[in-house]
């Protein structure tokens, strides 16, 4: 009975020890729910816990949980995750938008011309799995979490952490705290329909808070004291907050959410719940007031955090992490390559093995992949080899070549249009692209192209097209004709086959030369019962003929909207030699056709930017076929064969074998997406301008516009305002969608 007293009181002793010991420097677990946008209150509460002292000793995290912790875990403060929610561009972020410079000239065209793609396979039209691929968050996550890359056991990041996420396929809760820090928050906080799911070995993870979005239960089992715990879940609505049909759909999505709550907040020591109800998900451009929303609650927890503090007896300090700028590059590993080459992604990262690059070219590497369309997803990661990094990517393939595209437009020349267009990828080759538009609405029109693109090498490709349109024009600026002198307007029917087998080459990314031969059937003609006295018949053809070329372009463009341009370059240059024609035959003359385009855009200051461009041509040469010559007038883009945009005068007015024009327009950016501009251009267009000494001296014609532009997914809407002092002409043109 005495030795069993004596082991009683050893136990007793041991176990008061024990505790005595925890309370004196008792370890703290922190468990971040998701919640989207409203998560970014997390970074209020540590920015809180920061300034207080609190020493957190391990950290459970979902979505936007997972990314604040993760981030958190792996050395960063809450003030400097302050920061950098602030400098993060979240539109760009989510939307995954490949900046129009890492995009080929293939693919400008595309986001340039349709509004929407879908898949297409065995005659049947898929929805995309997501709004984006996500590629632009792990960009991000994974320059923030360089320095850490080297650590596979996240229980060895300067502070422990985990996070969840769901495999998709089971619907299983997967813990990740192991593997790259930067995939695993980014498949924790893959959102359902915002972002597809990431492939991580046999198993494909979404967000993790579809089946955990408040992971306390594992924090349980560590060896902790006290647990704190931030939810920004949403409650459940009330009565008055069920008016719409969104309201509901949240309403039952928040049924799981307070279902799977149930106990969680009784296992939580400090609770805080950051009033964050009246911001969605996707509010990120309230990031201010939802971080003050975080401290704001936690200030209500003051004391018994203090008390945390107090016997932790440590004095905090702020941790550095490496900002860095460039990164050496050692080795490139890729695998899950099937019908593309390593060398082929290479290219198109352009970067290799032993370089040093910046995180910016770095950036534009990745994007020039996936701007390419050809991967589904492109996961990487960085692994610290000695003074630099080896590169590992693991690529996806997309499985579907086959896309069925769209596009709608109007202008006053072409009118309505609705654009149905069949994409098919790897027909023949792997690296071949089949397009066909069809162009039905006012005016019908096709575009076909067959192109096989080899990239930095000669590539081959097949065009043909067809333009058609009425237009009501003055019939002496298309021909010099003494008959049609006194008749003002008369309705012209343009119709313009072209043809092209060209081979291309880019000598640099924003650089291609091409060069080819073309077939040009021209068709313009009329039909008014004016000419019955005439020439004794309704109709007047101006031209109906073929003519053969040859061609060549150079073409640089750095511009960064095509639409509303703020920084880049645009040179364009072209000649055609025409050497034949089933129309004139023996009498046909050779000719040659010089054009040139230069165009600089640039900022003034925020907001309001400019861009001036100048361009010309000559005839050298037959000049006798005015309908081969340049026409100026009307507003538009995709113009019928060498004719241009004019502001203040009607669509083809002014025409000539030589021309110079100069046009500036300043863009103000009142709002995002929404523009004010100004725009005036002058012109020199006739026969032979170039042989006076005074072609630029002082200009013939003279207009100016003043309109607003409105950045859609459709494209632009833009309405302007346009006149001219010398042709005493003015008007409204507008433009709704992009040009095809």
């Amino acid at each position: 009975m005495r030795n069993l007293s004596i082991l009683f009181f050893i136990f007793f002793f041991y176990l008061g020890f024990s505790q005595e010991s925890q309370l004196d420097n008792p370890k703290v677990g922190l468990v971040l729910s998701g919640g989207g946008a409203k998560g970014l209150a997390h970074i209020g509460v540590l920015k809180t816990l920061d300034s207080l002292g609190v020493r957190v000793d391990y950290i459970a995290g979902t979505s936007m949980g997972a990314v604040v912790g993760g981030l958190y875990a792996s050395g960063y403060s809450g003030k400097q995750l302050d920061s950098i929610v602030r400098a993060t561009n979240f539109d760009w972020l989510i939307s995954d938008e490949v900046p129009r410079e890492s995009k080929t000239f293939y693919e400008r065209k595309n986001a340039e011309k349709y509004t929407l793609s879908l898949p297409f396979d065995n005659f049947k039209i898929h929805l995309p799995s997501s709004i984006s691929r996500g590629q632009n968050v792990l960009n991000l996550l994974s320059k923030l979490t360089l320095h850490v890359s080297g650590v596979e056991d996240f229980s060895k990041l300067p502070i422990p952490f985990y996070c969840v996420a769901t495999d998709i396929l089971t619907g299983e809760e997967i813990i990740l705290d192991r593997g790259n820090l930067a995939q695993a928050i980014a498949a924790s906080s893959a959102l359902p329909t915002l972002f597809q799911p990431q492939i991580m070995g046999d198993k494909l993870l979404m967000d993790g808070g579809i089946v955990d979005n408040y992971p306390i239960l594992g924090l349980k089992s560590k060896d902790l004291d006290f647990i704190i715990g931030v939810d920004v879940q949403s409650k459940l609505l009330k009565t008055e907050e069920l008016e719409s049909v969104s309201n509901i759909l949240i309403q039952i999505n928040n049924f799981r959410a307070a279902k799977e709550m149930k106990g969680k907040p009784e296992l939580t020591d400090v609770y805080i719940k950051p009033d964050v109800k009246k911001y969605s998900v996707v509010d990120f451009k309230d990031s201010f007031e939802i971080v003050q929303e975080g401290r704001k609650e936690t200030n209500k927890y003051l004391d018994q955090l203090q008390s945390i503090v107090d016997a932790q007896n440590i004095t905090k300090t702020e941790q550095k992490v490496p900002n860095f700028k460039k990164i050496k590059i050692n080795d490139i590993s890729i695998s899950g390559l099937k019908k593309y080459t390593s060398s082929y992604i290479r290219g198109k990262l352009r970067f290799r093995s032993g370089e040093t690059i910046s995180f910016e070219d770095f950036g534009k590497g990745v994007n020039n992949l996936v701007a390419t369309n050809n991967f589904d997803s492109f996961l990487y990661k960085f692994s610290p080899d000695g003074e630099g990094y080896i590169f590992s990517a693991k690529v996806t393939e997309a499985k579907n070549t086959t896309f069925i595209k769209f596009g709608v437009h109007y202008d006053q020349l072409y009118k309505s249009a609705a654009l149905l267009n069949l994409t098919k990828k790897q027909l023949l080759l792997k690296n071949d692209v089949l397009s066909l538009d069809f162009i039905l609405g006012d005016n019908t029109r096709y575009n076909f192209d067959y192109y096989i693109d080899k990239g930095f090498y000669w590539s081959v490709g097949v065009n043909s097209k067809y333009i058609g349109f009425k237009n009501k024009t003055r019939p002496l600026s298309l021909v010099n004709d003494e008959r049609f002198i006194g008749i003002d307007k008369i309705q012209v029917s343009f119709k313009e086959f072209t043809h092209q087998l060209f081979v291309e080459t880019l000598i640099k990314k924003d650089l291609a030369v091409k060069i080819g031969v073309e077939l040009k059937d021209l068709n313009i003609s009329t039909e008014d019962s004016i000419f019955l006295t005439v020439f004794e018949s309704p109709e007047y053809k101006f031209i109906d003929g073929k003519f053969f070329s040859l061609f060549g372009s150079l073409k640089i463009d750095t511009i960064d909207n095509k639409f509303f341009p703020t920084s880049g370059f645009l040179f364009e240059g072209s000649s055609k030699f025409y050497f034949g024609s089933s129309e004139l035959k023996e009498d046909f003359n050779e000719l040659s056709v010089f054009k040139s385009k230069i165009s600089k855009a640039f900022k003034i200051v925020d907001k309001l930017s400019v861009n001036v461009s100048t361009e010309g041509g000559v005839i050298v040469g037959n000049s006798d076929i005015e309908l081969l010559h340049f026409g100026l007038g009307g507003y538009g883009s995709n113009y019928f064969n060498n004719f241009s945009s004019f502001y203040g005068y009607d669509y083809f007015s002014l025409s000539g074998n030589s021309y110079i024009k100069v046009d500036s327009t300043f863009d103000y950016e009142f709002i995002k997406n929404h523009h004010f501009n100004f725009s005036a251009n002058f012109a020199n267009i006739g026969h032979d301008i170039f042989l006076s000494s005074n072609w630029f001296e002082n200009p013939s014609y003279g207009g100016y516009s003043i309109g607003y532009g409105f950045e859609t997914i459709l494209g632009p809407i833009e309405l302007k305002y346009n006149w001219s002092a010398e042709s005493n002409e003015s008007g409204f043109y507008v433009n709704v969608g992009y040009w095809f």
